[in-house]
């Protein structure tokens, strides 16, 4: 597969603290990517790092081979780098419905650069936004305000306004925190299934050792600021060093290899 992603050299400290040291890793393209490790390991930082939230004090990333290290989020963004966040980032007053039709205008504005809601009505985004959450399983929630929504369903549309900018890379942010444990997979399998269709490659963070290993074709563990091991499921779960740091236990971890949503 052809690498569309690749991070080199990074370092990155915050005061007296290292959140990333001599980071090199490449993404391929179309691959899923888990990320793991315990809270302030570094994950979160090569996130934004790649976004461009946070710049690395040395280094360079370089998406489909251009330089992206000291671009502005929006205009990695625009690149077709995006990401979610750990809580989502919608607007409470609005209904689900509405806020779709928020990320679309954006997008539709900023490539079309109109200037009138005349205009912005030809694009038909209402139709697009109706699609989108037939995709995501969010018809039924499409004018309930966001406020009243439980959290597994605040994720999935999170990543429906990220996905309506039409990313090649989409990067999450630990997108079954909160969700409860009966709904993780109902909602794993349904964020899958849309991002797999739209072909994007994808990295996400994660603590629960059940979803990185039912969904992702490779992961990376991080420990203080490092890659400590990157590889398929199977063998990074197994690894002497990510049980010990990373999972937290003296003996192999049950994998379930990879899922098909990651076919």
């Amino acid at each position: 597969m052809a690498e569309v992603l690749d991070a080199a050299k990074l370092n990155k400290k915050f005061g007296a603290v290292t959140a990333a040291s001599n980071i090199d890793v490449n993404i391929e393209r179309d691959s899923i990517v888990g990320l793991i490790g315990g809270n302030g390991a570094g994950k979160t930082t090569f996130i934004n790092m790649v976004t461009g939230y946070v710049k690395p004090d040395t280094g360079t990333i370089r998406y489909g081979g251009r330089d992206i290290t000291q671009l502005a989020p929006r205009n990695i963004t625009q690149l077709g780098i995006c990401r979610s966040f750990q809580i989502p980032q919608l607007f409470e007053s609005l209904t689900v419905h509405e806020n779709l039709l928020v990320a679309l205008g954006i997008v539709v504005l900023e490539a079309k650069r109109f200037t009138s809601a005349a205009a912005l009505r030809s694009e038909n985004v209402e139709a697009v936004a109706d699609e989108t959450l037939s995709r995501f399983g969010l018809s039924e929630y499409r004018n309930k305000p966001v406020r009243v929504l439980p959290e597994g369903v605040r994720k999935l549309l999170d990543i429906a306004m990220a996905l309506v900018v039409k990313p090649k890379v989409l990067l999450l942010d630990e997108p079954t925190s909160g969700v409860s444990a009966d709904q993780k997979f109902l909602i794993m399998d349904m964020m899958m299934a849309a991002l797999r269709a739209d072909n994007v490659t994808i990295l996400f963070v994660e603590h629960d050792m059940e979803i990185v290993s039912r969904y992702t074709q490779r992961i990376l563990a991080f420990y203080e600021g490092r890659i400590i091991a990157d590889g398929v499921p199977q063998t990074v779960l197994n690894d002497a060093d990510v049980r010990k740091f990373v999972i937290g236990k003296t003996h192999a971890p049950a994998t379930r290899g990879v899922m098909h949503a990651a076919n």
